[in-house]
C-alpha cells in the first residue's frame, strides 16, 4: 500500500538537505524561504520527528532526516530518469533542443544559427532560454550551455569556451563629450553592471577586471545595473554607458563597429561557457552534429579588436 505522501514537503526537505540551507533551496525550487520553512515544518509535525538542525549559517539533517533525504534523493531521481526516457522517447530525431541563457541565446547563438541551418538542413534547432539558477534538466532540453564554473554533477560536461574581459562602449562616447582616455575618465561616465548572476569574487564584475589588472576604478558619475546580459550590451550600444564587455556577447558588436574597446585592457574571466548533457546522449548522431557545428563556430571567433586611441593605464 502506499500511502498519501507530502510529496511538495519532500522535495523541499531534499532541496533543503542538498543545498545545505534553507534559502538556496527556495532559489532552486523558486519559491520563498518562508514556503520551504512550511514545508520542512510540516514534514517534521506529520513525520513527528525532527529532520534538521537548524543555524544561522546552515542547517544539517539529524540521523532521520539524513535518511529521508537519502531516500527522497533515490525516489525522485528514479522518477525524474523514467521522465526524461519517456519525454525523449516523444521527440523527434530530427529536432535538437537547447537550453541556454537568454543574453547568450540573442547574441551568440541566435545569429550563428543559420550557419547550422544551412550545413545540416534535416535538423531543427530548438532554443529553451532559462536564467540558469536551477541545475540543468534533461526533461526540457537535449543539451545545456552553461555559463559558470563546469560543475554539473550527474552530467557529461564539456568547456565549450572561455571569455575574456574588457571595457566596451559606444564609438560616440570617445568622439562627444568628455572622452575616455584614461581610466580616471570613467568617473565622468556611466557603468553598466549585469547582475544577471551572483559568483562571489569569482564573478566578472568592473571590480573584478580592475582588481586582476592592477586598477582602482573611479568614482563614476552614475552607475546603472540591468538583469540580463543583452540589456547591458544594448544599452551599450546606445550610448547610455560603458559596459565590461565579455567577450562572446559583444564581439559582433564590436567587429561590425557598434562598439569600440576604451582601453586596451583585457582579463581572462574566471568563468566559462561549458556543454552538458546526459551521459547516455553523447552518442546521438544529431547531438554529437550540433556539437561539432558549434565547436566549428567557436574556433572560428576572432581576437577582440585592438583598442581605440586608449592610453596604456600602466605609463
Amino acid at each position: 500500500m502506499i500511502i498519501n505522501l507530502p510529496y511538495a514537503s519532500l522535495r523541499a526537505f531534499e532541496a533543503v538537505v542538498r543545498m545545505s540551507g534553507f534559502s538556496a533551496a527556495a532559489a532552486e525550487l523558486g519559491v520563498s524561504q518562508s514556503a520551504v520553512s512550511q514545508h520542512v515544518k510540516t514534514l517534521e509535525e506529520w513525520l513527528g520527528h525532527d529532520l534538521l538542525v537548524r543555524s544561522a549559517r546552515r542547517s544539517s539533517p539529524t540521523p532521520e532526516g539524513a535518511q529521508l533525504a537519502a531516500a527522497v534523493a533515490d525516489g525522485l531521481g528514479r522518477i525524474s530518469d523514467v521522465c526524461s526516457r519517456l519525454r525523449d522517447s516523444t521527440r523527434s530525431e530530427h529536432t535538437v533542443v537547447i537550453s541556454c541563457l537568454p543574453g547568450f541565446a540573442l547574441t551568440w547563438l541566435f545569429p550563428r544559427l543559420l550557419n547550422f541551418d544551412t550545413t545540416h538542413p534535416h535538423l531543427t534547432v530548438s532554443i529553451a532560454t532559462d536564467t540558469g539558477q536551477h541545475p540543468f534538466s534533461a526533461a526540457d532540453a537535449d543539451i545545456g550551455i552553461r555559463y559558470g564554473l563546469g560543475d554539473y554533477p550527474g552530467f557529461h560536461v564539456e568547456l565549450l569556451m572561455s571569455e575574456c574581459l574588457s571595457p566596451v562602449c559606444a564609438p560616440s562616447l570617445l568622439e562627444e563629450g568628455p572622452g575616455l582616455e584614461r581610466l580616471d575618465d570613467l568617473a565622468h561616465h556611466t557603468l553598466l553592471h549585469d547582475e544577471t548572476q551572483s559568483f562571489g569574487r569569482a564573478a566578472p564584475t568592473w571590480e573584478f577586471w580592475a582588481r586582476n589588472c592592477g586598477l582602482v576604478l573611479p568614482q563614476p558619475r552614475k552607475t546603472r545595473r540591468l538583469g540580463q546580459s543583452n540589456l547591458v550590451v544594448q544599452a551599450a550600444v546606445q550610448g547610455l554607458g560603458v559596459a565590461l564587455g565579455r567577450k562572446p556577447l559583444v564581439i559582433d558588436a564590436l567587429l561590425d563597429g557598434r562598439l569600440v574597446r576604451p582601453f586596451q585592457e583585457v582579463v581572462q574571466s574566471p568563468l566559462s561557457y561549458w556543454l552538458v548533457l546526459r551521459h547516455d546522449r553523447i552518442a546521438s548522431a544529431k547531438l554529437q552534429s550540433f556539437i561539432s557545428w558549434v565547436r566549428s563556430e567557436v574556433a572560428m571567433e576572432p581576437d577582440l579588436p585592438e583598442a581605440r586611441g586608449a592610453a596604456n593605464q600602466s605609463d
